[in-house]
């Protein structure tokens, strides 16, 4: 029966984000009201509860089960941009005995081990399968009655969360004691116009996300921390490829070159964090640029990205609240902790954020202290949630299952560690891919890289 199924849509608190969740929402009720069926408790995540560490799920369990583990069957989990024929939904999870543990999904899983799952797996990553979110992932009642009974005996110890669908997977595998994810085919990412959905209960909607224009070049202004040591290797990069795409361009440094140029900030190059970097330019921001430029990224100096792709996203987030924008990791989440956006991906802040950030007088604790960490902790000190983003990449395109890129438009990646820099921008951020490189035509296949 619908009403046995819990629908709980990954939602975040952001205007932009909480909108899209809540059309979700009114969807799913009308499909089951259109079929006369007693409607389905449909929640979101940032209603839920005031938990810092909610979106991470597992801290939900509890709640869960205490709430509908007698009188549900399952928990379906989506994102905001997920989509939902209810119907099939019923079909696919009736062919399922729900009186058992199953943890259903579309099953991703890793080529090669990568610093993002900790090299788990390394013998032979293909093994460990992983849910991909945007295709929507279930559990049934009596598999959150028993994830709920084991943290309530031992509480989450993890101190970081990165990649949380490959951590929630081996949480539940719990060394192979627990189930292994079960691959549903009728859970779908293809485009929901695509003509291969015909068998599928869920799609997915949403490749990059466009709200009206882009936002202008000027209204993007893009600060690039680099230092003396990465001026002839890291900066070439950088000019060669996604230069050209900004308007406001200026690169922090230690050291003023005249030839690049950059700005040096008077704070000495750090081996570890760069938080005192960071400030400086958010100061720097704040004091020298346009008051009338509303956004701010903040890259490394291997970071790889498309601020033509960043302009349309931008478009979608009204710069008149505080925003801090990328890709969210989480720091101590079972235990209070807090977000933050990992800095490699690239930080993006409207004014408004930074404003209120550098008012607050949350700074570092010290000068090399990991910035973005220390950012996630001012923010959720003044009760600022940041906003996550998946086309934001703290690593390599290789770091990532081919399918999980396949149903995106990625906005950036990071690190030139054994790969041709100019050759992965080239191939999958470049505002085309034909793009010309000195006047001759390069076009590279994804499956090189």
């Amino acid at each position: 029966e619908l009403k046995e199924i819990v629908f709980i849509i990954q939602s975040q608190s952001n205007s932009f984000h909480s909108k899209r969740a809540e059309d979700l929402k009114r969807d799913i009720l009308k499909q089951a009201a259109d079929l006369g069926k007693e409607l389905p408790t449909v929640l979101l995540i940032h209603q839920m509860v005031r938990h810092e560490g909610a979106w991470t799920i597992l801290p939900l369990m509890r709640d869960l089960s205490v709430t509908y583990g007698k009188n549900s069957s399952w928990i379906f989990f989506c994102e905001e941009d997920t989509r939902i024929e209810v119907v099939k939904l019923l079909e696919t999870l009736g062919r399922f005995d729900g009186s058992k543990e199953w943890f259903l999904g579309k099953a991703l899983y890793d080529e090669e081990s990568t610093i993002i799952h900790h090299y788990a797996f390394a013998e032979n990553p293909t093994v460990f399968k992983f849910p991909d979110f945007a295709a929507g992932w279930a559990l049934s009642i009596p598999l959150v009655n028993k994830l709920a009974k084991k943290l309530k005996s031992e509480p989450l110890k993890s101190d970081f969360t990165i990649d949380l669908k490959h951590e929630i997977a081996l949480y539940i595998w719990q060394k192979g004691e627990g189930p292994h994810l079960t691959p549903v085919p009728e859970f779908c990412t293809d485009d929901v116009n695509s003509h291969k959905v015909d068998h599928c209960a869920t799609t997915f909607s949403n490749f990059l996300p466009l709200c009206g224009e882009p936002v202008k070049k000027e209204d993007v202004f893009v600060a690039v921390k680099t230092c003396q040591k990465f001026h002839g290797d890291r900066i070439p990069v950088v000019k060669q490829t996604w230069e050209r795409e900004a308007a406001l361009i200026e690169y922090y440094s230690d050291y003023a070159d005249i030839a690049i140029p950059t700005v040096d900030l008077g704070i000495p190059n750090t081996d570890r964090g760069h938080c005192g970097k960071t400030f400086a330019i958010l100061e720097w921001f704040l004091n020298h640029s346009s008051p009338r430029t509303p956004w701010l990224v903040i890259v490394d100096d291997d970071t790889l990205i498309s601020i033509f792709r960043l302009r349309k996203l931008l478009s979608c987030y009204d710069p008149n609240e505080a925003v801090f924008l990328g890709e969210r990791y989480g720091y101590g989440l079972g235990t209070g902790g807090y977000s933050y956006i990992t800095g490699g991906g690239g930080m993006v802040f409207s004014r408004t954020a930074v404003q209120k950030l550098l008012a607050s007088k949350c700074r570092c604790y010290s000068m090399d202290a990991p910035d973005d960490m220390v950012l996630g902790m001012c923010f959720s000190g003044l009760g600022i949630p940041v906003t996550h983003s998946p086309l934001f990449h703290q690593a390599r395109p290789m770091d990532y299952p081919k399918d999980y890129l396949s149903h995106q438009i990625p906005i950036s990646f990071h690190k030139h560690w054994n790969i041709d820099p100019v050759k992965v921008y080239f191939t999958w951020l470049a505002p085309n891919t034909e793009e010309s490189l000195n006047g001759k035509k390069v076009g590279y296949n994804r499956e090189d890289l």
